[in-house]
């Protein structure tokens, strides 16, 4: 873990709940000064600003570590994929902030602004700033970030091949009998 600079603000992180679900009292105070100390540390240390306001899934991965910052009110999905430079925030103070549900991915320093929401398994581009929604699977890029057409996989040429003729696995195999 010492090597992983990610799972020590994920550990913070998850601390920081830990102690939010405690009863009030003098536990709970002292504990959370210890938190805001490691946080402030690993904030500074790591360039990852996770507070323990925000909801996060389980398996959360961050790549590249630095200059990621989370808004509080922000909510994570499961195996989300997060890359340096990331936000995830509010447009104007006290706004809304985004839902990333799960599966989605960022890429290098894109920008999640307001109170959109990322639909499972997205992809969002590098250096993208993304202001409106993106559905389930689609792909954002840009300035402002725009979805891109979904591209039908390509088609087997081996199972589109008239009858009788050799399909793509055959032909190396037809061409050498000569």
């Amino acid at each position: 873990m010492h090597r992983e600079q990610s799972l020590w603000a994920l550990r913070v992180h998850r601390f920081g709940q830990r102690i939010e679900a405690m009863p009030a009292g003098f536990g709970r105070r002292w504990r959370t000064k210890l938190y805001w100390l490691l946080f402030r540390g690993v904030e500074t240390l790591t360039g990852i600003s996770l507070p323990k306001e925000c909801r996060i899934g389980p398996g959360l991965r961050i790549w590249h570590f630095g200059g990621i910052f989370v808004n509080p009110a922000t909510v994570i999905g499961a195996n989300c994929t997060l890359r340096q430079g990331v936000t995830l925030g509010n447009r104007v103070e006290d706004g809304p902030c985004p839902v990333l549900e799960d599966g989605v991915e960022l890429g290098a320093y894109a920008q999640v602004l307001g109170g959109v929401r990322l639909g499972a398994g997205c992809k969002v581009g590098a250096m993208a700033v993304v202001l409106t929604d993106v559905p389930p699977g689609a792909t954002a890029v840009g300035n402002p970030a725009r979805v891109l057409p979904q591209v039908a996989p390509p088609v087997d040429a081996a199972s589109s091949a008239p009858a009788g003729s050799p399909g793509i696995s055959e032909a190396p195999a037809a061409l050498a009998r000569g």
